[in-house]
């Protein structure tokens, strides 16, 4: 394992304890839409965790106070007067700013995030490919997307366990636990299977329920996408350690040498 050279001016990835924490090419659109479904995802797929999770808990705050989710069931079951009675207009003002923010920060910030990644792989800075801490070890290595999307179907967080996202998979686990408590979803989930819709739909609280869905899909998502760009680096680094220790730098392939090697094959 190599360390770190503080003579490179831009970073692309810092390993530690708590997870793998890295920039690489992002699409601002897909990110802004994430923003869209739920203020705060957006900038978990950036990996600005700090911020992200202050966006998720404004947006459960001000959402529970103002009661939007159930002022939007009742717009959907066309109880426009319902929805209105419910719905508390003070603080609506206040979610609309926050939620145009994020969306607006998060595109911003991927576009930056980008030009960023284009001038630090130029200089081609080394990643530390292993940490090793009294409590925990995290390192590089190849994992499945697949299995990281299975085990975030079961429970959301899993799958960021699988990935060594320690701090992100605590929080998500966290809020998933409160929106399933709320929301009675195991238990309306329960009923349904046992046929007793009517049961099932009254036990639900819809306030609650309808952060579920953003929710379970953005983990499976954030924990594919993840798998993927750290397989990247994985490879990015095993490629720039072999580069600078077992590859010479007047080693050059002479690509008319080895064209005639492959005819005098084909003698």
């Amino acid at each position: 394992m190599y360390k770190m050279n503080k003579a490179f001016r831009r970073e692309i990835a810092n390993v530690s304890i708590w997870g793998t924490t890295y920039i690489h090419p992002r699409n601002p659109y897909i990110v802004a839409l994430w923003s869209t479904t739920f203020p705060g995802y957006g900038h978990l797929l950036l990996h600005k965790y700090i911020r992200g999770f202050a966006l998720i808990i404004w947006e459960v705050f001000i959402n529970q106070i103002s009661h939007l989710n159930l002022a939007m069931v009742y717009s959907f079951m066309g109880k426009f007067e319902l929805a209105k009675e419910v719905l508390n207009v003070n603080y609506v003002y206040m979610y609309i700013p926050l939620y145009i923010f994020a969306i607006w920060d998060s595109y911003r910030t991927t576009v930056e995030m980008n030009n960023l990644y284009l001038l630090a792989e130029k200089e081609e800075p080394p990643v530390n490919a292993l940490t090793v801490k009294p409590f925990e070890v995290n390192y590089l290595d190849k994992r499945s997307p697949v299995v990281a999307m299975f085990w975030s179907m079961t429970v959301p967080s899993v799958g960021q366990l699988y990935l060594h996202q320690i701090i992100s998979a605590f929080f998500t686990l966290i809020v998933t636990v409160m929106f399933v408590h709320y929301s009675h979803f195991i238990e309306g989930l329960h009923y349904l299977m046992l046929g007793d819709i009517d049961k099932s739909t009254k036990v639900l609280n819809k306030q609650w329920l309808l952060y579920m869905p953003s929710l379970y899909f953005f983990n499976i998502f954030q924990t594919y996408m993840n798998v993927v760009e750290n397989n990247k680096l994985f490879e990015a680094e095993q490629k720039m350690f072999l580069k600078s220790k077992y590859q010479s730098s007047d080693f050059k392939i002479k690509a008319a040498r080895v064209k005639s090697n492959a005819n005098l094959r084909n003698i």
